[in-house]
């Protein structure tokens, strides 16, 4: 199984404190970069989300928002730290004295300020455990969808490497057409210049000439990186670089048989190898 990077999953869990809300991107990228955006209550828990992203996800830039929303009758859960309010309240007053009318304070300032409302631990646990749950739930969800698109994009690739044998199919074919039309404008070219045709200067002209279209290096290096990514399509697994990597290759061979070919069926093959290979880059760039 191959896995795409490019989805999104949403989740929502409810309970008798609140209610939690996961949204989770994927978008390809070249490591994995994870980026979270969480509430301060939830802060605590930013380690522990990393890890558990980590091991479902190799690749791909994941961005994952969470949301918290306390019920009402769950105010009982929140707590002001009494004392760290009564500090701030003193130093605004203090600093107040060095000003010319300071304006007063407003106390939703005071529970602004970070660590001012706190909640209780044995709510905050069960919290996190709902949260974990939430966030195990957004990733099966999340990788249930790159799933479904990698095999998706496994079938286009396959179906590619097939088109793709068909034209290397057609540049053989070709092959001895073109060598037989070459000996004969060669004739042609003697008769029209009424020399005596030597067989030994026509044969020498052939070996130049066959030796200038010789693809033959470059149609078995193409079978064989076409085999090998249908054997990793296959195997699956994290196989984007190693597909990259063959497609490229894949693209100079291409590259060379436009370069060496002398007939417009042969060149028609090469362009389209190229634009099928080219294809398959566009996309494999979105494999994990």
């Amino acid at each position: 199984m191959i896995y795409s990077m490019t989805a999104f999953a949403r989740v929502h869990h409810q309970s008798d404190k609140g209610s939690l809300v996961c949204e989770m991107r994927s978008i390809n990228h070249r490591y994995l970069e994870i980026s979270l955006h969480l509430p301060d209550v939830l802060r605590v828990l930013e380690m522990p989300l990393r890890e558990s992203i980590r091991k479902h996800i190799k690749r791909g830039k994941i961005e994952c928002l969470i949301r918290y929303q306390a019920n009402q009758d769950a105010g009982e859960s929140l707590t002001i730290n009494a004392m760290l309010a009564q500090e701030l309240c003193r130093a605004s007053e203090k600093i107040a004295t060095f000003l010319q009318q300071a304006a007063p304070i407003h106390p939703t300032d005071i529970l602004r300020f970070p660590g001012v409302i706190e909640t209780k631990e044995t709510d905050l646990g069960k919290l996190q455990a709902d949260v974990m749950q939430l966030i195990k739930n957004a990733l099966h969800e999340l990788v249930a969808v790159r799933e479904r698109e990698g095999e998706e994009l496994k079938q286009l690739f396959l179906q590619r490497m097939d088109l793709i044998q068909e034209e290397l199919s057609k540049v053989k074919t070709n092959l001895s057409r073109v060598m037989l039309e070459q000996r004969e404008r060669l004739y042609k070219r003697f008769n029209e210049a009424k020399l005596e045709l030597d067989p030994n200067r026509l044969e020498q002209e052939m070996v130049i000439f066959a030796q200038r279209i010789d693809v033959a290096e470059e149609i078995d290096r193409t079978v064989t990186h076409v085999t090998e990514v249908k054997r990793i399509l296959q195997e699956g697994g994290i196989v984007g670089r190693r597909l990259d990597f063959l497609l490229q290759e894949l693209n100079r061979e291409a590259n060379t048989l436009g370069s060496k070919s002398v007939d417009s069926v042969i060149t028609h093959a090469a362009v389209e190898m190229k634009v099928l290979i080219e294809q398959v880059r566009e996309q494999v760039q979105n494999i994990e």
